[in-house]
């Protein structure tokens, strides 16, 4: 019979479901699900949708959007380019945190201004976290303005030694700051991209891009410094993605588990470093509560193959499809309620709870 593992379910605190706007990409039904399918059971949703979330309303719109819809429990990002900090204080309660570009990604929501992104730090509420996109010298201002303003401050998806040993530095150094990386980092290079015509590679175009083997080695040899992992689910549909002007981004929750149980099994990491990057730190970082409740069992040992045709995600591919992976999820557990096995979910649209 097999050993069953069972592990607190996981928090992964960075997706896109496109949810309103593009729910042809994904939405919150299909998302979530995609995510109770795969062992987490709490996402935490980016404000870059079509319409930005940048005002209370918009915000009010999508969380009812989210109620309705969700059956993982969920929360969700304000966002800013630096020009809506009146709403700060009617949204601060009603939020994970805020999310800021400083470096260019889907919908160009990009802070330049220096000014603009001091203000931010000084206008956001201390005690909630601030998630930046952050590549090159724009960790540098983020750390510059961490010891300015006090800050506790979320690097996302550090992809490069550079910018990870900016982070570990000022780790050392005591400022609030925590990171994460995606799996498709720890995972894909820039030499891995199938050459299969010119359309091929369109696939893995990502932001921030896919780094050197040299990056993904130090990303594996410092996990230790790396608070979390961020699955940055970002899905489009493969039409897109092959077209003339494909967008940036990789569906990545229907594989976050079964990569990094393979992880395990290879013995690149424990299976407590699991459990700790997937969910005990992301409910530090984020002031989240614990319910023994609400866990995974997974079949540790069960070999398959990652196959597009049986994604539940919408957007109906991977850059992972045909990768044989080990460690299946039999059952998941939220709340006290089982909600998905075989194959199967056994709760009704709406069941997901938003967490704050």
């Amino acid at each position: 019979m097999a050993k069953i593992v069972r592990l607190p379910g996981l928090v992964d605190i960075h997706v896109h479901f496109r949810d309103p706007g593009e729910t042809h990409k994904e939405d919150f039904y299909t998302g979530t699900l995609s995510a109770l399918a795969n062992g987490v059971t709490t996402v935490f949703d980016m404000p870059n949708n079509l319409t930005p979330v940048f005002t209370e309303e918009v915000l009010q719109n999508k969380i009812t959007i989210a109620r309705q819809k969700a059956v993982c429990d969920w929360g969700l990002y304000f966002g800013s380019t630096g020009d809506n900090l009146a709403e700060f204080a009617k949204v601060a309660d009603k939020v994970v945190g805020l999310k800021v570009y400083l470096s260019l990604t889907t919908g160009k929501y990009v802070v330049g201004d220096e000014d603009k992104i001091k203000a931010i730090f000084a206008s956001w509420p201390k005690e909630k976290v601030i998630v930046f996109h952050a590549e090159g010298d724009r960790v540098d201002l983020v750390i510059k303005y961490t010891e300015k303003f006090g800050n506790k401050v979320h690097i996302t998806h550090v992809s490069t030694e550079a910018d990870l040993e900016k982070i570990i530095a000022a780790k050392k150094n005591k400022l609030s700051i925590t990171c994460d990386v995606t799996p498709h980092h720890l995972f894909l290079t820039e030499g891995d991209c199938p050459c299969n015509g010119e359309t091929v590679p369109n696939l893995y175009f990502v932001k921030p891009p896919l780094a050197s083997q040299k990056d993904q080695d130090f990303l594996w040899q410092n996990l230790t410094f790396i608070d979390c992992l961020s699955s940055d689910h970002a899905p489009h549909l493969m039409e897109e993605k092959q077209s003339s002007r494909p967008p940036a981004g990789l569906p990545g929750l229907d594989t976050l588990l079964p990569l990094m149980m393979t992880a395990v099994s290879q013995g690149r990491l424990s299976l407590n470093q699991l459990i700790q990057l997937t969910s005990v730190s992301p409910a530090k970082i984020f002031s989240l509560s614990q319910n023994d409740s609400t866990f995974v069992e997974v079949d540790p040992e069960e070999e398959y193959q990652i196959d597009n045709h049986k994604l539940l995600t919408k957007c109906g591919w991977s850059p992972f499809d045909d990768w044989l992976v080990k460690g299946k999820v039999k059952r998941v557990y939220l709340r006290g309620r089982k909600v998905f096995e075989k194959g199967q979910l056994l709760v009704d649209s709406g069941y997901g709870k938003n967490v704050i």
